[in-house]
């Protein structure tokens, strides 16, 4: 019976590295306000990927597939709605203008 609960316990371990991965992508992204180096095309395929391993987990029936992948799939569809967010035209321009106004007391200005 323990030999049984063993393939759970690994696949749990493995989701668990996957989820805890994405973390300081997001820390990062959030306190800077910036997703200029965050590939769009990888993001999307990665949430489209998840979505898709979500959906083979609840074919199967598999519980540490389907939870583990819904986690990750929702934090890289949040890194995915921060690229968007930060990119948006009025966001780039506030954050250009906030960086002129630092750079305007410095040095060579």
């Amino acid at each position: 019976m323990e030999h049984a609960f063993l393939p759970e316990a690994i696949g749990f371990c493995a989701g668990l590295c996957s989820m805890v991965s994405f973390t300081p992508q997001i820390i990062k992204t959030w306190r800077e306000k910036d997703a200029r180096s965050i590939s769009l095309r990888m993001y999307v395929v990665t949430v489209t990927g998840f979505g898709l391993w979500v959906t083979y987990g609840v074919m199967i029936g598999s519980l540490p597939v389907m939870l583990t992948n819904s986690v990750c799939l929702m934090l890289s569809a949040l890194i995915l709605a921060m690229k968007w967010r930060f990119s948006r035209p009025d966001h780039v321009a506030r954050r250009e203008a906030a960086g002129d106004a630092v750079g305007a007391g410095a040095p060579g200005h």
